[in-house]
């Protein structure tokens, strides 16, 4: 069908949309900064509960939406808006008018450095969530020592649920990340203790339950309630961890060769450009703002304008890939009424 459908951003939330557009008979604009498609879980190396390897999923993705119109390495450098639609200039030189757009500019990991009394960027053996997803996949970091493996700590909410980061809102899958996560140190390093410091648990989601208990039963890792107070450095480079058992009242101080703060969700940049660019409300929790939060969390306040993924909000990858579909046939219905 002729009709210009601009996607911006080319995550899992933009692929999965463009997938279904394809499906309904149209030829998609996906927009994307960077130099690959799939965004942050293309990043990453297995997706919970079940431990699914986050290549597959953006593969597949990538495939499907191969007939797309894809341009990487492209930002939206400015928007006019015309009578009853709009002209987009692309960096790269290219004018698209379009009437209907999809934001799905997704999210950005909060800077863990702005949490100072944790170390990030100070201490060698510190560092985040990302970091040590990137480890998993390719095995470079020079902050993780395979050789030295005993103690590996783990910090919940960094820059979530924290009203001097400016993030009162909770990031969603941090706990159930780095539940994750600390399975996969403890399979890879059998021996060594585990610790996930936390104030709340989170498990919402299918099977997260299990996941936790499991991670406790079979793999013997601590869980301790308690924000960490203090992270400094001892003389041999190692990690020392001051934190309030708050269940049991008792101080904890433990000394660990590696520490992962569990950065959270924020907006990103691109969605608050977007934002700017065709002056859509940002939310009090700086995300972009829906028409509604409840029905009509996938509709912008403007006609034409649709979100779907985290550009709104923090989200797991199904309820991102849910709303991308229903964002596709939302615009298929907009279309066909008019």
């Amino acid at each position: 069908m002729k009709e210009n459908i601009v996607i911006i951003g080319g995550g899992i939330a933009g692929l999965e949309a463009a997938c279904q557009l394809l499906d309904l008979g149209y030829k998609p604009i996906i927009i994307e900064k960077s130099d690959h498609l799939g965004g942050h879980v293309a990043d990453w190396n297995c997706l919970f509960p079940d431990m699914t390897p986050a290549g597959d999923i953006v593969s597949a993705l990538i495939s499907k939406a191969a007939d797309a119109n894809i341009f990487l390495n492209t930002e939206i450098s400015f928007v006019n808006k015309l009578q009853d639609s709009y002209n987009i200039m692309l960096s790269n030189g290219i004018s698209i008018i379009t009437r209907i757009m999809l934001v799905t500019t997704g999210f950005s990991v909060f800077d863990a450095s702005k949490k100072e009394e944790y170390g990030y960027g100070v201490y060698d053996q510190v560092i985040t969530n990302k970091d040590l997803e990137h480890w998993f996949n390719t095995g470079d970091d020079r902050r993780v020592n395979d050789s030295a493996m005993n103690a590996i700590g783990f910090v919940h909410c960094v820059g979530s649920r924290d009203e001097k980061a400016r993030n009162s809102q909770c990031s969603k899958v941090c706990c159930i990340t780095a539940v994750k996560q600390a399975i996969e140190m403890k399979q890879k390093f059998p021996e060594a203790m585990v610790y996930c410091f936390y104030m709340d648990l989170r498990m919402f989601g299918k099977k997260y339950e299990d996941f936790y208990i499991s991670a406790q039963r079979d793999y013997g890792i601590r869980f301790i309630r308690g924000r960490v107070s203090e992270v400094s450095e001892n003389i041999d480079g190692r990690v020392i961890v001051k934190a309030e058992d708050t269940l049991s009242g008792k101080p904890v101080k433990v000394t660990l060769d590696l520490l992962v703060l569990m950065a959270g969700m924020v907006c990103s940049q691109d969605s608050t450009k977007v934002a700017n660019m065709i002056k859509l409300p940002l939310d009090s929790d700086g995300f972009l703002k829906s028409a509604d939060n409840v029905a009509d969390i996938i509709d912008s306040p403007k006609e034409g304008i649709f979100y779907a993924g985290a550009c709104t909000g923090p989200k797991t990858v199904p309820e991102t890939l849910a709303e991308a579909r229903a964002a596709a046939l939302k615009i298929h219905l907009y279309i066909m009424k008019k």
